[in-house]
């Protein structure tokens, strides 16, 4: 999403970094370029007009003129000012010691509403909360089925309504069912219309009356840029929201939505969605992703991915058979698909510092490679997993077949797994310290 944004800093920033000192000219020309940077990226004019004074102004202060580093202190300076104007911190739900706690999502129809909702719900299941998911978008027919269908999906509960039902039978029966059987969090999933209008309006404001939640949060599309904003703005007018969730983070948008949201709003962004995977929903850290924007990664992000999709004991215990030279095709296809459930290559390899987005585009990075090899080591026998040494020309065949692909295929996964294994004994000689910096756990 901020690539452009990003590509453009850096080379401003990398013209101050090469000056041994910096006069207010240089600053003047730099700044000159953020602006342009920030108003391409759709930042909202008056945001954009005002970070750039802000930076401007310490610019030229004696951090910067009396520092051995010039460069470097502005682009730090150009940081902080970015995490101001996104918020400073993250600010996550405000959930109380209340049961039910109730969450209302709003937002215009095609925003991703429903979605987000099954999404919301698996983050707070994975925080150790019992959600309960509500729909009551009785406009769009296929709205409520689809809520029951991801939820289905998720193993997350669904209130039973029906088009025929009234918003207030809705809410107070899922209130109800929500503290007999134990659920702490109601989602609420409410209508959307194709534009903000008065029925709209009057109706959310009717439904914030009955349900007094503690979490009004407005679902809005990335995708729009400004109108985002403007979009926020008007629900806020209505009914006064707590935060916002960007969906299609990922997506080709110029990022000025995320950027603005919390500077001309005053509310929070607190999530931001990214893919269609249900695990697809990140909390939003401005620091972090002032961090990401100016090319410097994002390795907390990284490490809580990791921390996610790693079992620490299965972590120790791989840590021993390494010392011991024990790694077997099995822990092969083990480790591969953790490094997968935390998301696409080319998505964690952004988050490390100093990996650039031209370095990343410039990968051939073949996904589906991954289900092939894990397709190829499950068509082995548990022996042949365990010792790899045994396959041989009929093995080979079979292995093949059985898993779709061609005895090449099964040369390549050989000859990738000896070569990690030689690496493996190279720097067991050498000490595990090394080695465990390369592993992802």
């Amino acid at each position: 999403m901020f690539d452009n944004l990003s590509d453009r800093l850096n080379a401003t920033f990398k013209k101050l970094k090469g000056r041994g000192t910096l006069s207010e000219k240089a600053i003047d020309e730099g700044l000159k370029q953020v602006r342009m940077a920030l108003l391409e990226a759709d930042v909202n004019y008056r945001v954009a007009k005002k970070v750039i004074s802000d930076i401007h102004r310490r610019a030229l202060g004696q951090e910067v003129m009396e520092s051995l580093t010039p460069g470097q202190q502005v682009i730090k300076i150009v940081y902080d000012e970015f995490s101001t104007m996104m918020g400073s911190a993250h600010e996550g739900l405000n959930l109380g010691n209340r049961v039910p706690e109730t969450v209302m999502l709003v937002g215009l129809q095609g925003a991703g509403k429903t979605t987000t909702a099954g999404k919301l719900a698996l983050y707070l299941k994975k925080q150790g909360k019992r959600p309960f998911l509500v729909p009551v978008d009785l406009h769009r027919p296929a709205a409520i089925d689809q809520l029951k269908k991801l939820g289905k999906q998720l193993g997350i509960p669904v209130f039973d309504s029906t088009q025929e039902m009234k918003l207030g039978d809705i809410c107070r029966a899922a209130e109800k069912m929500a503290g007999q059987e134990g659920f702490d969090t109601l989602l609420v999933d409410t209508a959307g219309r194709l534009h903000v209008d008065d029925g709209l309006m009057a109706e959310l404001v009717e439904l914030k009356k009955m349900l007094n939640p503690v979490e009004t949060l407005l679902v809005a599309d990335a995708m729009t840029g400004q109108d985002a904003v403007n979009i926020a703005g008007a629900f806020d007018k209505a009914v006064d929201l707590t935060g916002v969730i960007l969906t299609k983070m990922d997506g080709d948008a110029r990022g000025g939505a995320a950027l603005s949201i919390k500077a001309v709003t005053g509310k929070p962004l607190k999530f931001i969605g990214v893919g269609e995977k249900s695990t697809g929903l990140e909390p939003f850290h401005p620091e972090r992703m002032a961090s990401r924007i100016l090319g410097m990664g994002d390795t907390l992000s990284l490490i809580e991915k990791a921390q996610e999709s790693v079992d620490l004991k299965k972590a120790e215990a791989l840590e021993k058979k390494l010392k011991k030279n024990q790694f077997t095709l099995e822990d092969f296809r083990d480790q591969m698909a953790s490094v997968r459930s935390m998301g696409s290559i080319k998505d964690l390899m952004g988050l490390i510092p100093g990996v650039n987005k031209k370095m990343i585009s410039g990968l051939n990075i073949d996904e589906r490679e991954f289900v092939r090899i894990e397709a190829i080591i499950n068509s082995m026998t548990p022996e042949e997993r365990r010792s790899h040494a045994i396959i041989k020309g009929s093995r080979k065949k079979r292995i093949a077949k059985g898993s779709g692909s061609t005895v090449q295929d099964v040369n390549k996964l050989l000859k990738s797994y000896t070569q990690t294994m030689k690496m493996v004994k190279k720097f067991n000689k050498g000490g595990m310290r090394s080695l465990k910096g390369m592993l992802p756990f």
